[in-house]
């Protein structure tokens, strides 16, 4: 039975399923369709911390308020503990102002806190359809809900995409733009060459593209 499965998957393959990142230009045009609600602000700072900040959904939620530092270049986001920091010794990660006001996760955290009078405690919370704000923290499944959601109102097959999407979207649209290495796996926090390159060719698939410049 191993020797058979093993010739099927010469055969067909065995690629990763895998979800769909969100880049930079999907996560601009899910932001900029959500609602004018408390609901709508709290998912708009979600998706754009998330993306900028390049986080697991579980580091997302896992937030407080005190993790969320303003200073004059940004935020800086402080996450606690991840899955590859079972000892909780936490890393700092620094998350730009956005070029474009309406897309900045800046002011967007701003907004979200502002709106829903956060002065502690978890900073991503259940919204009820009364616009009330729960004490508890969002649980890992509702990022993913909020991200397939936003992804099915801009058009976007809902089932292709996930939480981890804007982890990934962040660093597939840094490879695309230029950036090094280095600094996407400073933002990630991944500590694995391997699954940080593999982010890196599918962003740079039509980068210094061979058959570009073959004058077809």
């Amino acid at each position: 039975m191993r020797t058979t499965l093993a010739g099927i998957r010469r055969t067909r393959g065995t690629a990763p399923s895998q979800k769909t990142p969100a880049l930079t230009a999907d996560v601009r045009a899910m932001v900029e369709a959500l609602p004018d609600t408390l609901a709508g602000a709290r998912d708009r700072a979600l998706l754009l911390v998330g993306f900028a900040a390049a986080l697991r959904r579980s580091e997302l939620v896992g937030l407080d308020l005190a993790d969320v530092v303003e200073q004059d270049d940004g935020l800086v986001v402080t996450v606690r503990r991840s899955k590859t920091d079972q000892d909780a010794l936490g890393r700092r990660v620094g998350v730009p102002y956005g070029s474009h006001p309406a897309t900045c996760p800046v002011r967007a955290a701003r907004a979200w806190r502002a709106a829903a009078g956060i002065d502690d405690g978890p900073l991503f919370r259940p919204v009820d359809r009364h616009d009330r704000v729960g004490g508890a923290r969002l649980s890992g499944t509702a990022v993913a809900l909020i991200v397939k959601r936003a992804a099915a109102r801009v058009g976007l097959d809902p089932d292709q995409f996930a939480g981890h999407s804007l982890r990934a979207g962040l660093a597939t649209s840094a490879a695309a733009a230029g950036a090094s290495e280095r600094a996407i796996m400073a933002q990630t926090g991944h500590k694995s060459l391997p699954m940080v390159r593999s982010y890196i060719r599918e962003g740079s698939l039509f980068r210094d593209n061979a058959a570009a410049v073959v004058g077809l």
